[in-house]
């Protein structure tokens, strides 16, 4: 069996996440050709990266992050980092030919990705971007109802995600919330929502974007009581025309007030159609217009397919008729990059897609700057 060792850069909640997925992985998945380990943590303060080690089991804690993007005993660079601080990383794991799981976005800015773009052609390592949201059967399935013709050409569509944290004037500018720092709702929860929308229907051809901030200051992460200017939006509505024409919606929030962690999609065909309702990720609903309405209705009408947790094999554990849950889908999507670096193929969605994706970001924020629509 090739264990593959990790670095794992950035030990906040998403690098808890990816921490989880490579600790449990060998549960889920019932084969004895590849797993990783996780041998170095990266953190920015000494008593954080201590912290970490004790927690993995198996590191060893460091502080900068070329401890692991230069290390010849790291197979594989994870990073985990907030925005702002993907850029160096990208690139000294690039140039020193590691393989690469990085969350998304890819970086901060669209000149740092740009200048990544720069890199790939002499990179020979093997990545893939977080893009979870893409590895829940229910998404898996909706794309391979799509690319079957079952929804025949595409007429409209909807999609959205949604937070509710930012609706409340107290909550403090953390880096999420801070523009200078890579955050803001378009990088963060648009980019899910943005790739996944991509994935399931192709390029898109042009765009319309308007963003809102609802409060112009909030408490600072350090000190409640002094107010900070906020320099990132609170939501999104971006307007998509694709290649057909069709025209569509996607937008994203983090003030909607009374949801939880909210995607949804509608997708609507000239011979069927797709929905995915908020919080409900064991049911992809389908829409046969071609079944028989005769009589009194047929069979005609939306079917309710539990997709569960349907993974192919080897997946397996706990049961494909469990309720999926959202650490689920990060597992599936770490253990397709693991799959990837082991066949020597990158199976996607890979740095390539990461620098598009920052793309579309930027001509969101382009776009909602100038009210304007922006040809892709």
């Amino acid at each position: 069996m090739k264990i593959y060792n990790v670095g794992l850069i950035g030990f906040g909640f998403i690098g808890k996440v990816h921490a989880y997925s490579h600790l449990n992985i060998p549960l889920f998945y019932d084969q004895r050709k590849f797993g990783s380990r996780i041998t170095r943590v990266c953190t920015s303060q000494p008593a954080t990266a201590a912290k970490a080690a004790e927690q993995l089991g198996t590191a060893q804690a460091v502080t900068d992050y070329r401890e692991i993007t230069e290390n010849p005993e790291i197979d594989i660079v994870d990073i985990c980092t907030p925005n702002d601080r993907h850029f160096e990383a990208l690139l000294s794991a690039i140039r020193h030919q590691k393989h690469i799981y990085c969350d998304k976005p890819l970086t901060a800015t669209w000149a740092e990705a740009e200048a990544l773009r720069a890199e790939l052609p002499k990179y020979r390592g093997v990545s893939q971007m977080t893009l979870q949201n893409r590895f829940f059967p229910v998404t898996l399935r909706a794309k391979q109802l799509i690319e079957e013709g079952r929804l025949g050409e595409i007429l409209e569509f909807r999609a959205s995600y949604l937070h509710s944290g930012s609706s409340d004037p107290k909550a403090p500018l953390k880096w999420k919330l801070s523009g200078a720092a890579g955050g803001g709702v378009v990088a963060d929860l648009g980019s899910h929502v943005l790739d996944l929308m991509n994935c399931l229907l192709g390029e898109f051809r042009e765009l319309s974007a308007v963003t809102h901030t609802a409060y112009p200051e909030r408490p600072s992460a350090g000190d409640p009581k002094r107010l900070v200017r906020v320099d990132a939006e609170d939501n999104m509505f971006v307007t998509v025309r694709l290649p057909n024409g069709a025209c569509g919606t996607i937008s994203a929030s983090k003030i909607a007030t009374g949801t939880e962690d909210e995607l949804s999609f509608e997708i609507y065909g000239s011979r069927g159609a797709l929905r995915l309702a908020p919080m409900d990720l064991h049911r992809l609903y389908f829409y046969d217009r071609l079944a028989s309405a005769a009589p009194l209705g047929g069979v005609r009408g939306w079917t309710a397919i539990d997709c569960g947790q349907r993974y192919d094999y080897p997946a397996g554990f706990p049961t494909p008729k469990a309720p999926m849950g959202w650490l689920r889908g990060h597992m599936h999507c770490l253990y397709t990059f693991l799959e990837s670096v082991h066949r020597g193929e990158p199976l996607g969605p890979t740095l390539e897609q990461g620098v598009y994706l920052q793309y579309l970001l930027e001509q969101v924020k382009t776009s909602a700057a100038t009210r304007s629509w922006i040809r892709l």
